[in-house]
């Protein structure tokens, strides 16, 4: 329970910064600065990652069982949701979408998304999770760092969300259409997997069975 409720309130603070930095009218260039500030103090804060594609490898890691991965993954596809509202509510005065998707190519999304939610979990794993790592102080700052570069990166491309969470929300928002929501998080989904996969190539040894 204790857990869940970190998650959730992580999570729902995360997407609301990126909501508010990102939905119109926005904080322009610095948005990438905000998010990626804004999650390496959560990540300090709760000692977690909200991120369903990071619960995906984690699980894949060997660190949740499969029933606490899934009560997870609801847990942060529902904060991102709410935060969602509540930003729609801020800059609309309404709980319907407060902005107009940007219509984007959809096989530069998939692309894109994949390769930088691989290159976020990676870090993720290597950093807060591997025994060559075990108890850094500079875990939350490594993995800000990655979101701020990888948004900055990916943002003219596929709008940055490398996030199932922030994808839920962000489809919530109105920053991309209902349609095209699942290609996120099939995106998102995939490069995290692929994330743990190659941690286990990269560090067989530190591989929890």
């Amino acid at each position: 329970m204790k857990n869940t409720a970190v998650e959730f309130i992580g999570t729902l603070f995360f997407v609301l910064v990126v909501g508010l930095t990102v939905v119109p009218p926005n904080v322009g260039p610095f948005a990438p600065l905000a998010v990626g500030a804004a999650l390496a103090a959560l990540v300090y804060a709760g000692g977690r990652f909200y991120n369903p594609a990071a619960t995906l490898a984690l699980w894949i890691r060997g660190k949740y069982t499969l029933k606490d991965a899934i009560l997870i993954l609801v847990v942060q596809i529902a904060a991102g949701i709410v935060a969602a509202l509540v930003v729609n509510y801020i800059r609309s005065g309404a709980f319907g979408p407060a902005t107009t998707p940007i219509v984007r190519d959809s096989i530069k999304v998939l692309v894109t998304e994949t390769l930088f939610t691989f290159l976020l979990v990676y870090v993720i794993l290597e950093v807060a999770t591997s025994s060559k790592s075990a108890g850094n102080s500079y875990y939350g700052i490594a993995i800000g760092l990655t979101v701020t570069a990888i948004c900055y990166a990916g943002a003219p491309v596929s709008g940055a969300d490398f996030n199932p969470a922030v994808a839920g929300g962000a489809a919530f928002m109105g920053l991309i259409s209902a349609a095209d929501v699942w290609l996120y998080i099939g995106a998102n989904l995939i490069g995290g997997a692929l994330a743990a996969v190659m941690y286990r190539v990269v560090n067989p040894d530190d591989f929890v069975k």
